[in-house]
Formats: structure tokens, sequence, C-alpha cells
């Protein structure tokens, strides 16, 4: 046979077989495409994290005690410009190495503002309001935060953590007096029985139930600077808690305790009866132990605007030590401490111990 005739049916085949093949390609490509129903193809893109999978995180709990204070010169004057080499802090008389130490004016504020509203208060509240307000207008910067409870024969919330003043301040207005009897007018020292207390347990103005309820519910949980601000006349009536269990409260929360004391004296001698009046003495326990102190101002509305004005100058004059204690156990235990600065007549404000509690988290 010719070359040429074996040739014709080899290239007859060829061009059918890619006329197949050409077929079958688009077939082939048809049958990869998933339908409208079928799981959607994988992915050939690394391997997205998966949200709903905790990731897992190392937690280092190390034992860092943290102080703030206050140090003031011979004439009362706040100092301002002292360096960690100029302060000693000793923890059960040992000596402990700061690690860490600064002036802080701007730190976030965590503050409680804490209305006495017993019977005593009657005459004085308008006071306490008015210069509360102007107090929370001054202080308050954007990253701080406040809340506002009263006090008397219960414990009360009026107003939940938040920085806006303007609702700070409604809530610091609507405060009235409750003596559990109706009136404000009824009672004595925040007892709603009548003007002397004949039988039973009277409530009237549960003070240590409230600094034990708010540094446990409100502020324990708080990171930072954390002060409560009480407006009394430092006199508790009914209240279950101890003052040194309210005082324990407030430690373990690192709350800083300050009293202004406003009393309305001749309140204590209604009806012919003198009643005492032993609110000095029992405040200055509280906020000594706590880094804090008393201001006293009677009744005396200038005094108690420059009482506000004192806290607010010393809550933004404060250093913040640092250190890890010798003692490393947190087992619960009480530490006191001794803070010391050098200089002619330095004093210093600080609280006076701390509880060795592990985190429980």
């Amino acid at each position: 046979m010719p070359s040429s005739a074996r040739t014709l049916p080899l290239l007859t085949a060829l061009c059918l077989a890619l006329m197949l093949c050409g077929v079958s390609a688009p077939a082939a490509r048809a049958q990869t495409t998933p339908s409208a129903d079928a799981p959607p193809a994988a992915s050939n893109f690394p391997d997205q994290p998966d949200e709903s999978k905790p990731e897992t995180t190392l937690k280092v709990n190390v034992n860092l005690v943290s102080l703030y204070f206050t140090v003031r010169d011979k004439h009362n004057g706040l100092i301002p410009t002292l360096a960690k080499s100029d302060c000693t802090i000793l923890e059960d008389k040992q000596p402990q190495t700061i690690k860490n130490f600064s002036a802080e004016t701007d730190l976030p504020l965590t503050l409680g503002i804490m209305v006495d509203t017993s019977g005593s208060q009657e005459r004085v509240l308008p006071l306490e309001q008015q210069a509360a307000d102007e107090f929370l207008r001054s202080i308050m910067r954007q990253k701080d935060e406040a809340f506002v409870v009263t006090f008397d024969v219960g414990v009360n919330l009026e107003q939940d953590f938040t920085n806006n003043v303007s609702e700070l301040q409604r809530a610091i207005d609507k405060t009235e007096i409750n003596t559990g009897a109706g009136g404000g007018s009824v009672g004595v020292p925040g007892i709603g029985q009548g003007p002397v207390p004949t039988q039973g347990a009277p409530k009237g103005t549960l003070l240590y139930d409230a600094v034990a309820q708010v540094s446990n519910d409100k502020i324990r949980s708080e990171t930072g600077r954390k002060a409560l601000i009480l407006l009394t006349d430092g006199e508790d009536e009914g209240s279950v808690t101890k003052p040194s269990e309210a005082i324990e409260a407030a430690q373990k929360a690192n709350a800083i305790i300050y009293v202004i004391l406003i009393a309305d004296r001749p309140f204590y001698g209604y009806g012919g009866f003198n009643l005492g009046y032993t609110g000095d003495m029992q405040m200055r326990k509280l906020t000594e132990e706590t880094g804090g102190r008393v201001i006293n101002v009677g009744n005396n509305g200038k005094k108690l605007e420059d009482a506000f004005a004192q806290i607010e100058e010393e809550l933004r004059t404060q250093y913040l030590a640092s250190y890890t204690p010798t003692n490393n156990r947190l087992d619960g235990s009480y530490r006191k401490l001794d803070i010391s600065c050098k200089g002619d007549g330095l004093k210093v404000q600080a609280r006076k111990g701390y509880y060795a509690i592990g985190d429980v988290e």
C-alpha cells in the first residue's frame, strides 16, 4: 500500500481523538462544579483560627504590693517631688526593696460618695448635697468613675458607676432623710421608734454595714486608685458589721476612706436628753487604717467646701510605690506596713497594713 494511503487513516484517527478530548474536557469540568446544595469546597488558604475555641493564655501570679500615699511637711503642705531613694517601706518591721516608684496625678480614680441620710443629718443634708456636687464637677475626669450610696436604716445604691457628672449630681440631689418612720423629723439619731430607744436593737444609721457592703460588692474588683468619701456625723446605730470588720473589708478592697465629719451637734441634746457624741473617735481609726483621714467641718458650709478641696488635692498628689514582699506566702494573713520618707518633719499618710490574699481566678 502506498505510504500516502497509510498516512490518511492515521491522521483521521488522530483528529478524531483530539475532537473527543475537546468534548470530554468541558464535561469533566462540569462534573467538578458543585451544586447549590453541595458543601463548600475546601479552601486552599491557610487555616484561619477557630474563634469558637478558647485561646490558651499564660497567667503569671506576681505577688506585688502597691501602695498609694501622700507626704506632708511640718507645715502640713503636700510634698510632690520625692524620689524612690527618699522613701523606705517596712512590712512587719522587715525592710522591702521598692521596685517601682512614681508621683501619680492623673491615674484613673474610682470614687464612692457615701451620704448619711439618717435623722441626725436633716439640717445639714442640703450643705452636703451642694458641696458634693461642686466636688464632683471639679475632680471628675473622663477616665474616672464614681457611684453614690446612701445609708440610714438601709444601704441604698442611688447611682451606679458612671463618669457622667450630671447623673451623679442628680443622684446626690435626690437623696433625702429616712428614719424608717415616715419622715426626717421623726425620731433622733436615725432611730425611727421615738425620741429614746426603750427596747430591742434600734436600726438607724448602718454606717459600718455600708462601708463593708460597698467595699465587698462595689470596689473590691476594681483596679487602680479607689477612695470612699463618707459624709456623716460618724455615729453608727444598728450595724451588724463591727468597726474592725468594716476596716478589714476596706483594706482588702485597697480603698482609701475619707470621712467628712459633718454634725448638727445641737441635735444630740434634742428633747433634753444628752445622747453624747463620739463620731470623731469612731471615724479616726476607720480612716487612718486605710490611708485616709477625718476632716471635721461641724455644720459649716465653707469648711465643708474646703474639706472636699483638700481631698481632691490629696488624691491628685499621691505617690505609688510597689514591691515584692520578702514574705511571699499568700496565706491571707495581715501584714503591718510602715512607710517613712527622708526630710525635715515629713509625715506619710498611708494605709497601716494589708491582707496577703492570692489571686483566686
